[in-house]
């Protein structure tokens, strides 16, 4: 089985070591340098209906690279395409849902599927619209995500609140639902008090299981950026 490291404190590489015949794949532009021994080709993993519709509906790319070791084996370093931390995930007892743009890179053995959420969750979430990512199978997965990388331990009913924004990755057994920041009766009263607060609107989970959050946002990087901008 290939292995997995990630390599550096600041922007991190996702370092892979590959025996001959082992192969992993990745998010499109993610290879920064490998082995001469290695093979890397542009596939539509899945077939074409499944890229068609992660690309779409999941904001991943149409094509995903394909690492094979074909020739002996080799390493690869691999590195998102926005500077943030990379976390690595055990798939087989545990499976995760995706943000949008979380996928790095991930054993073969491990498929990524499209899964729809409730209308409710899509309209005012930041997590994946009407539909996310859902892994399956067994092996390793590398996300990623804005800033620096944290995991919270959710062992309680009383929940944990997370900015959309923020949010990585979360176990597929945790419930979530979106809402407003605040705890005020009334959508239309939360709607206006989570806008005063600058939060907008959270994720809340409930459960047990992990979540993986990131320190940045990118909305809110952008806005500063603007900002700046226009002076």
């Amino acid at each position: 089985m290939p292995e997995f490291t990630v390599t550096g404190e600041i922007d991190p590489f996702l370092h892979v070591t590959l025996q001959q015949g082992e192969k992993i794949y990745a998010e499109s532009d993610a290879m920064v340098t490998m082995d001469a021994t290695l093979e890397l080709t542009g596939k539509m993993r899945g077939g074409f209906f499944s890229s068609i519709a992660r690309s779409f509906t999941a904001g991943e790319s149409f094509f995903q690279q394909s690492i094979e070791a074909n020739r002996g084996g080799g390493d690869v370093l691999l590195a998102p395409g926005t500077p943030g931390g990379v976390q690595l995930l055990e798939i087989g007892a545990q499976h995760y849902l995706l943000n949008d743009g979380a996928f790095l890179a991930a054993d073969d053995k491990v498929s990524l599927t499209v899964r729809s959420q409730g209308i409710g969750n899509a309209i005012f979430g930041g997590t994946g619209g009407l539909f996310v990512l859902e892994t399956g199978g067994i092996g390793k997965i590398a996300v990623c995500g804005f800033g620096s990388l944290f995991e919270l331990d959710i062992d309680t009913n009383v929940g944990m609140i997370v900015d959309n924004h923020h949010v990585v990755a979360w176990d597929s057994s945790l419930q979530y639902e979106i809402s407003t920041a605040t705890n005020d009766t009334g959508f239309f009263s939360g709607m206006i008090n989570s806008v005063k607060s600058g939060e907008g609107f959270v994720t809340k989970f409930r459960g047990k299981g992990k979540v993986v959050i990131c320190s940045r946002n990118k909305p809110g990087f952008a806005s500063f950026l603007g900002g700046l901008m226009g002076k």
